[in-house]
């Protein structure tokens, strides 16, 4: 629980309030802003929280990335997205050549990635490939690569003939590789579908252990689905607050806001769904920590806190009123973002089908 912080936590936890504060919450041009984010996280050790130790970063644990994710986010602060540097993702411990053509560009900032696992539903096959020599040929789609609209490479799940679902590297410049379209989703952050006709790569280019891919991928999600947990917990601590000063405030009749029951109830209820979902997600990061394996809980911690944070903003915007409708508003904006985490990696549905094979077909996971 948050309650049971050690003394290293909770001075980092006070770090990232004051670096919210003084930082991330200055007014200031954008880009002049983003720098100073920057320069100001690297000071502060944060930007190296998310990076290797062999690159100069601190490999921080799950649970302190949860303690300076939920508590920057919980400043509904601009410019978050500048506070970590890039982390390896699925290029984690890969040896050379990719260690220094893309892991190494990608964490000094001078490559970006994105993430190729979803196809079509009507996709006649997976995305497929071929060795032949020292040459691996691509052919086949992904209907959402994530950040595929901006990327210099992609990390893509392929289904190699005689070895199995690798992971591999594709670099978005390569003959053959177009971009079927670009899009938005609704908070804001832009993606891409692909199309792979005749890819080759050189077989180096497979990450880690040919054939090991999916397992690989899905360590990857299983950290997203914590990260966006941390930032949902974190916007729910900030609704909250926001909640409690606005219930507290004199209406036009001189009394306050939350002084008639049906407002209560509404607003305990926030407040009870922000404390399930924060306890399952200290926990959570402590079974991580622990070196368990966390697959269900990190699925059903993703699930709750992704699902909870979108039903308190809406309870906010229904308490406060028309007010709230207005596009410049912030549970407007918040909502915005939050909204497609209930499907980012693992439909909210899917993640509870995968939960209960877990265990019953597997005997996996913990209450």
């Amino acid at each position: 629980m948050p309650e049971t912080l050690s003394k290293e936590l909770i001075e980092l936890r006070e770090r990232c309030n004051t670096f919210a504060t003084e930082t991330l919450l200055a007014p200031t041009d954008e880009a002049a802003a983003r720098e100073r984010v920057r320069e100001e996280s690297k000071r502060l050790g944060l930007f190296m929280m998310t990076q290797p130790k062999q690159f100069g970063g601190t490999e921080a644990s799950q649970l302190e990335l949860t303690v300076a994710r939920e508590t920057l986010y919980s400043h509904n602060a601009p410019y978050i997205d500048s506070v970590f540097g890039p982390s390896p993702g699925v290029l984690g411990g890969v040896e050379e050549p990719l260690k220094t053509t893309h892991l190494t560009a990608l964490l000094n900032g001078e490559k970006r990635s994105s993430f190729g696992f979803t196809e079509p539903d009507d996709a006649p096959s997976p995305t497929s490939g071929k060795i032949t020599g020292d040459t691996l040929i691509i052919n086949g789609q992904k209907s959402y690569v994530t950040g595929g609209a901006d990327a210099d490479f992609i990390n893509a799940l392929v289904h190699i003939e005689d070895v199995g679902p690798s992971m591999v590297v594709i670099d978005t410049d390569l003959d053959g590789v177009i971009i079927d379209n670009r899009f938005s989703s609704l908070d804001g952050s832009h993606h891409a579908a692909f199309l792979f006709k005749d890819v080759k790569v050189p077989s180096s280019n497979i990450i880690g252990e040919p054939g090991k891919g999916l397992p690989r991928a899905m360590r990857q999600i299983g950290d997203t689905r914590l990260l966006f947990a941390a930032q949902a917990s974190g916007y729910m601590i900030w609704v909250v607050n926001y909640l409690t000063a606005h219930l507290k405030s004199i209406d036009r009749s001189g009394e306050p806001r939350g002084n008639k029951d049906v407002v209560r109830w509404h607003y305990a209820n926030t407040r009870i769904k922000a404390f399930a979902a924060r306890s399952m997600l200290y926990r959570t990061s402590r079974i991580v920590d622990s070196g368990e394996n966390a697959v269900n809980e990190s699925m059903a911690t993703k699930a709750f806190a992704t699902e909870a944070v979108g039903e308190i903003i809406d309870t906010g915007i229904q308490l406060v009123g028309g007010t709230a409708l207005v596009d410049t508003h912030p549970l407007v904006n918040l909502y915005k973002k939050v909204r497609a985490w209930r499907l980012a990696e693992g439909a909210s549905d899917i993640i509870r089908l995968n939960i209960g094979r877990g265990i019953l077909e597997l005997d996996k996971g913990t209450i």
